[in-house]
């Protein structure tokens, strides 16, 4: 492999990424960075399916744990924390593994996504919070729809801190959505990417049984604890599947079997916007471990395939 190669373990959510993105960086002297919007925050470990104390012995993981969720992120910060991580692995003589299932994030690490162009202008942002506050988010909202329909369509009214930056965006002429389809490619690296794919039915069943597991351990205490640190519904960390619904059925807006069954239903259709999306990458070579009769005999395909790179 070149100096200069990073390899990406990509895919839906609950196809096992973790696991394989390990063995992956065992077998090629690495070290993994997440691609994950929702590992990097602290005190967020049951409903994030962070990769475990013993599975972080194994390989060093950067990018988890590294945000409190109190403290608003963006993709231009990731990308930022993601090269600064990508540089010192290499500067100690090692493989980079990019693994996570967060699409815009691994994007900024592929193409020539140049935030700064994103304008920041206090003067504009006041107003617009202003606004906000004044007569709710619904009318910031509409303000967007006016300007940029596309990004009105992709971001949450309740999400004001996304749909300001929207609009300061579209006010300048830099519409959000040209940083989601810029074609020029990142020249920093060279990457292989790895796409992890199940049949629809196996992916489906490890989602149920992952959110089986993750209530089982304790996720609607977490979120009553992240709760009690004074987050809320309208914190961007708050609104990752498993921590929105659970803040729902606290509010009283649906039983228990109902938030249970909403997250296994959000899930899915989220794997589901996660292939689309990895789709889009011509150079993505994908395995369907449903294919394989065990863990072991794919991982070895997989690391097979890769030292002919």
């Amino acid at each position: 492999m070149r100096k200069d190669t990073i390899i990406v373990v990509a895919g839906p959510t609950a196809v096992g990424k973790t696991r394989y993105a390990i063995e992956v960086a065992k077998a090629f002297h690495g070290e993994i960075v997440s691609c994950d919007s929702m590992q990097l925050y602290r005190y967020m470990d049951i409903g994030s399916a962070k990769p475990t104390a013993e599975e972080r012995k194994q390989v060093k993981h950067y990018l988890v744990d590294e945000i409190d969720p109190r403290t608003p992120f963006s993709v231009a910060e990731y990308q930022g924390l993601a090269r600064k991580a990508i540089d010192h692995i290499f500067c100690k003589g090692m493989t980079p593994v990019i693994a996570g299932g967060t699409g815009l994030y691994l994007n900024s690490l592929l193409y020539e996504m140049d935030f700064s162009q994103a304008p920041s202008t206090p003067e504009l942002r006041k107003q617009l919070e202003a606004e906000a506050n004044t007569y709710g988010a619904l009318y910031l909202h509409e303000k967007l729809k006016q300007l940029d329909t596309a990004a009105a369509e992709r971001i949450h009214p309740n999400n004001v801190k996304k749909v300001i930056r929207a609009i300061e965006g579209a006010s300048s002429g830099n519409h959000i959505g040209d940083f989601r389809n810029c074609k020029e490619k990142c020249k920093n690296y060279h990457p292989i990417l790895i796409g992890l794919t199940r049949n629809r039915q196996e992916l489906y069943g490890r989602i149920n049984d992952r959110v089986d597991a993750l209530v089982e351990q304790g996720l609607f205490d977490e979120v009553k604890d992240l709760m009690s640190m004074g987050l809320t519904e309208s914190d961007i960390s708050m609104k990752g599947i498993g921590y929105k619904e659970i803040i729902g059925y606290l509010q009283g807006l649906y039983d228990l079997p109902s938030a249970i069954e909403l997250i296994k239903k959000n899930t899915r259709h989220l794997a589901k916007r996660q292939l689309t999306w990895f789709r889009r990458y011509e150079d993505m070579h994908w395995f369907n471990l449903s294919e394989y009769d065990t863990d072991e005999i794919a991982t070895e395909e997989i690391i097979k395939w890769l030292k002919n790179k």
